[in-house]
């Protein structure tokens, strides 16, 4: 009886230490795989933005400890967005997905709003823009004519929510921005380029066609409609303050390539040399690129955007 009591004890001591141990490599388990990526040097303030997308559609296990970076290009038609993507998207590491909300069902309410968004941001959104190698950074370019105003406060918390950066890209010459608006709408009935409208061309025998055209301009809604642009702008960046967001001009872009690297930089990516195909349209002088010429001087002369006829030089 003593015996058979003192192997009955052990037992009970022994397969109580195995079930404690198995629990415990259990949790530990758990605890490795709900959290893979600890050890990145990620900063405290870094946090909120660095994100380990799983999409639906396949699997990128190779990069799943690979931090990634939720932003969105905010922009007006015709101010070098284009361009500015194809810069972004010669970067190996990033994926800039184009103006997805021009499609009006997408933007259609806030739901579609963010099922889209959701979308692109969990890498499940495929373009030309898709990357094989591991990403650091993802977005897309949205105008502000796109739903974005409209619904500009559940936009904010959806950013804030799931950490997205916003890049603003303006024109500072707002008034060479529509002579560009106006060719490009002239051009999607005349079709100067073999009976096929392009709104960016990739050499200079193209843009040389696009620019012969001169828009003539209304010299009484000029004012009005230069206003009206720049408030939009004004609106967006007050609409979105307090997000984490950095502010660009296509002017600077072209002047100051040290611009590019500041962007890089703000999207914690490595600086590489990014370049486009794309070749300027309107590059002349603007008393080239207007028919009216002598009004539009006339309509701004004394006014705020005199400034813009005294840019009158080749860009």
């Amino acid at each position: 009886m003593v015996v058979l009591v003192f192997v009955m004890v052990c037992g009970v001591y022994i397969c109580a230490n195995c079930l404690k141990q198995i629990s415990t490599r259990t949790y530990l388990n758990i605890k490795v795989v709900d959290q893979p990526c600890q050890d990145l040097g990620i900063e405290q303030w870094e946090v909120p933005y660095v994100h380990y997308p799983q999409p639906e559609t396949f699997s990128r296990e190779e990069c799943g400890c690979n931090p990634v970076w939720y932003f969105a290009i905010l922009s007006m038609q015709r101010s070098g967005s284009g361009w500015f993507e194809t810069l972004l998207n010669s970067h190996i590491n990033v994926s800039s997905n184009g103006e997805i909300f021009s499609v009006i069902s997408r933007r259609a309410n806030i739901s579609s709003l963010v099922k889209t968004m959701d979308k692109v941001y969990n890498l499940d959104w495929f373009t030309s823009a898709s990357k094989n190698e591991c990403l650091a950074a993802v977005g897309f370019k949205w105008m502000l004519n796109q739903g974005l105003m409209e619904h500009h406060a559940d936009i904010v918390k959806y950013f804030k929510k799931k950490g997205v950066s916003a890049i603003f890209l303006f024109r500072r010459n707002l008034l060479r921005r529509m002579i560009s608006i106006l060719a490009n709408s002239y051009d999607k009935d005349a079709k100067l380029l073999n009976g096929t409208h392009k709104s960016h061309v990739h050499s200079s025998t193209e843009a040389h066609i696009l620019a012969k055209y001169k828009p003539k301009m209304n010299a009484t809604l000029l004012i009005p409609e230069l206003t009206k642009a720049e408030e939009a702008s004004a609106k967006a960046l007050q609409y979105f303050k307090n997000i984490r967001h950095i502010v660009l001009y296509y002017e600077d872009v072209i002047n100051n390539r040290t611009k590019l690297q500041e962007v890089q930089e703000f999207l914690r990516l490595p600086v590489r040399e990014l370049t486009s195909r794309q070749v300027k349209i309107h590059s002349g002088l603007l008393s080239e690129q207007i028919e009216n010429w002598d009004d539009v001087q006339q309509a701004l002369k004394g006014t705020s955007y005199q400034s813009f006829l005294q840019s009158d030089r080749k860009l």
